[in-house]
């Protein structure tokens, strides 16, 4: 038999590619309010199985307890009867005193949760949460991956289940045309006071992430057009050297200086080297800049996208502020 903190690990991925496969239905309605209760589900089973992993499997330690009595036997009971387990609130507060569990990670949860109890509750104004769901929604998924790794060792990166950025719609554009009511400004007080202090996106756990796509119409004559496509002969997109240093701002030297700052046992050596270029390769890390773009053999450069940390997070310790 399977241990309970394996067998609710397993669920909780599930919950989790179940959510985003919701998100990534740009016609499906209810797609936003469906995603914050599967993505909370996901995360609630989660901080339940490393829970049970640090004591001893023993369901009893996720039992709430009757006010009033020290028996052991005397616990919280549902309607059908069954032993009340700790909610998601108390886990995460629980975790976080206790050191388990980053700051940021539960400040995303609780957003997260706001987004959740609107939407099962009673409603929300669905262009309101267009641009808190994205980039909570992003953070949620990153730090989900990440913490999977860290607490079980569970390599999630194969799953390809980051949720598609794009709502086909302007986020600010909806909410230029939609006069927000007090509730809803309140709302939105209250997610975007969830970031303060934990604006760095680039930190291993993330409250949210911004999420940017800009598509640049040139005014040449003699541009290509230029279509979305993994087709061998579509034309490419050429970015522009503004765009490239936007999306990749940092060289080798920058790179190595982020490194020794955000890492305690980061060394310049083989290994560094070895990493490095074994993700100059893929264009979410890096992009090569050749001097002559028609000759691979020319000189070249190589700059770095802020993506590539979270690699090397899995190589070294970060340093502990």
């Amino acid at each position: 038999m399977r241990a309970r903190s394996k067998e609710l690990l397993d669920r909780a991925i599930d919950a989790m590619v179940a959510a985003i496969g919701v998100y990534n239905l740009p016609n499906l309605p209810y797609r936003v309010e469906s995603f914050a209760i599967l993505a909370i589900n996901a995360w609630e089973l989660l901080l339940k199985a490393k829970w049970l992993a640090d004591n001893g499997n023993r369901l009893k330690s996720l039992y709430v307890r009757k006010s009033g009595t020290k028996k052991r036997s005397r616990y919280d009971q549902t309607r059908s009867g069954t032993p009340k387990t700790h909610s998601i609130e108390w886990l995460a507060r629980s975790m976080v005193e206790q050191k388990i569990l980053d700051e940021a990670v539960q400040r995303n949860i609780e957003a997260l949760v706001e987004l959740r109890d609107g939407a099962v509750h009673f409603y929300h104004h669905v262009p309101v949460l267009v641009e808190q769901i994205q980039e909570v929604g992003i953070a949620c998924v990153k730090n989900f991956i990440t913490i999977v790794w860290d607490w079980f060792g569970c390599d999630l990166s194969g799953f390809y289940i980051y949720p598609i950025p794009l709502s086909f719609d302007d986020p600010k554009g909806s909410l230029e045309r939609v006069k927000l009511g007090k509730d809803e400004e309140k709302l939105l007080r209250y997610l975007n006071g969830l970031r303060s202090g934990h604006e760095d996106e680039t930190a291993r756990y993330s409250v949210a992430v911004r999420v940017e796509l800009r598509f640049v119409r040139s005014g040449s004559s003699h541009a290509a057009a230029m279509r979305l496509s993994k087709e061998p002969d579509a034309v490419p997109i050429r970015l522009t050297d503004e765009q490239i240093r936007e999306r990749y701002p940092w060289d080798y030297r920058e790179l190595t200086r982020r490194c020794r700052e955000r890492y305690g046992d980061f060394k310049v050596n083989e290994k560094y080297h070895r990493i490095r270029k074994s993700l100059e390769g893929d264009q979410v890390y890096a992009y090569v800049r050749y001097l002559d773009s028609s000759n691979p053999n020319s000189a070249k450069k190589v700059f770095y996208s802020q993506a590539i940390l979270g690699v090397l997070d899995g190589w070294y310790s970060i340093k502990k502020r």
